[in-house]
């Protein structure tokens, strides 16, 4: 089931998506692809941070954004529709996307520049590595390298109060809250939306 994919196996040590209480059922149609991967996961669950990184040889099929931004064709149409229902809470803008799809030469650069940013306030390498990684995923673990993630920016913070209630009606969850840091790694990111389904946003919602 879905809390299997997105958790790691008991006692692994490694960190899964995270789960709450599903309160609501919601009625939607996903993306008629289907594909599932050799080692049986499905596209939209795939698993990707500093302990499982992004297997060798993942390709991604496109599609730009307004804007300019790119993510797998997939999710093209659930995020524009989760944006255009989004304007409520963005004084009736539709919000911006800033970061989609990153190749590994994107992500080895804002990790390097994060590194050198802590290197430069007098942390060690090694420090400065570890304080890094909690603000930028490494590079070929970051979920933007998947195009399955997005970088929402709006006209007010009143937009990720809408998006935190409402993205998994499309599908999409928040994917770094700051009370699990502990597990996830990583920093609360109130802009940093993943797209892993209908079924499956709603049940961690």
């Amino acid at each position: 089931d879905y809390i299997n994919k997105l958790s790691p196996p008991e006692n692994s040590g490694l960190p899964g998506l995270t789960l709450g209480d599903a309160e609501q059922d919601v009625q939607s149609q996903e993306p008629p692809q289907t594909t599932v991967y050799e080692d049986g996961t499905d596209w939209n669950l795939r698993l990707v941070n500093r302990w499982n990184p992004i297997p060798e040889g993942y390709t991604v099929n496109l599609k730009e954004l307004p804007g300019g931004e790119q993510v797998d064709e997939r999710i093209y149409a659930p995020l524009m529709e989760m944006l255009e229902a989004a304007r409520e809470g963005n004084w009736d803008e539709l919000p911006r996307v800033i970061s989609g799809y990153r190749t590994q030469e994107v992500q080895q650069e804002l990790y390097d520049n994060e590194v050198n940013k802590y290197k430069a306030q007098g942390y060690s390498e090694e420090d400065a590595k570890a304080e890094a990684g909690k603000w930028v995923a490494i590079p070929g673990a970051s979920e933007h390298q998947l195009g399955l993630a997005v970088d929402v920016e709006g006209a007010t913070y009143d937009l990720f109060l809408w998006l935190q209630e409402n993205s998994y009606q499309y599908g999409f969850i928040f994917r770094y809250p700051g009370s699990k840091t502990d597990i996830t790694g990583t920093v609360e990111e109130v802009w940093h939306y993943r797209y892993v389904g209908v079924e499956a946003a709603t049940e961690i919602y």
